[in-house]
């Protein structure tokens, strides 16, 4: 078991890729907390995750900022300092330049770029105090190419690489590294809508746009979360010391752009 100054945080843990990265976590000897809108997600995660040992859980909207502070607070009083923070958070809404209102660039804002904002904030007096810390968040292969249709998407995960990159710099002094994991065609509910939204726009089937897009994917496939988190668990880890403000794709190959 590791110590409480390795308690970690996944944000919007209880689906898809953020519980993926909590259940590695666990798996690797982490305390873990997460958090989720709803009560009945947060039930679910935690009673899976105390399987593999000390799991919290609380209610909370990760693009609230009175509820995500009073969430890392929480979490701290359960479990002890946060050495691991997954910055998380559902995707913004999907859509264009010309379809996006002033409502939906507020929320993409809100809920993608400042959840990582607020609670980096948050949780490093707790990393600054023990001398170490981990951050990873978990961001979109649109920071290396833009994504058709989730145009707020394209906007604020690249606004996120550079906050990693600047974050990293400040921060290595104090044994603090930040790093992004960027999913390409993972197989979640997220991805799976929207190829469904896809599908819709372009009068076909949505297995017809996923075999399109495995066609794009040198492996030939959509990546599982667990894949994904394998990789959140290693960036969180103490073999992960020396690696920071990187931004890492886990995409099968498919963006083929140099960094």
């Amino acid at each position: 078991m590791v110590d409480t100054a390795d308690v970690a945080f996944v944000m919007a843990g209880t689906r898809g890729l953020g519980l993926a990265s909590a259940v590695a976590l666990a798996e690797q000897g982490h305390p873990v907390a997460v958090c989720a809108r709803t009560a009945d997600d947060v039930e679910r995660a935690v009673t899976r995750l105390e399987r593999h040992g000390p799991a919290f859980g609380v209610v909370a909207d990760v693009s609230d900022a009175s509820a995500l502070n009073d969430a890392v607070v929480a979490v701290r009083d359960k479990l002890g300092p946060i050495g691991v923070l997954v910055a998380n958070a559902g995707g913004p809404p999907p859509g264009d330049f010309f379809t996006a209102t002033d409502a939906d660039w507020d929320t993409a804002y809100q809920l993608t770029l400042m959840s990582v904002v607020r609670a980096t904030h948050a949780v490093l007096p707790g990393m600054r105090t023990s001398g170490r810390g981990r951050i990873v968040v978990i961001g979109s292969s649109s920071v290396r190419r833009p994504i058709p249709n989730i145009m707020l998407s394209n906007v604020f995960r690249p606004a996120i690489d550079g906050l990693v990159k600047d974050l990293s710099v400040e921060l290595a002094p104090l044994g603090v590294t930040v790093n992004m994991v960027a999913p390409g065609r993972i197989d979640t509910d997220r991805v799976r809508a929207l190829d469904a939204g896809a599908a819709a726009r372009r009068g076909v089937t949505a297995e017809e746009v996923r075999r399109d897009s495995e066609s794009q994917i040198p492996m030939g496939r959509y990546g599982s979360p667990e894949e994904l988190a394998a990789c959140v668990a290693f960036l969180a880890s103490r073999g992960a010391s020396y690696v920071t403000g990187q931004c890492i794709l886990v995409d099968g190959g498919m963006v083929a752009t140099l960094p």
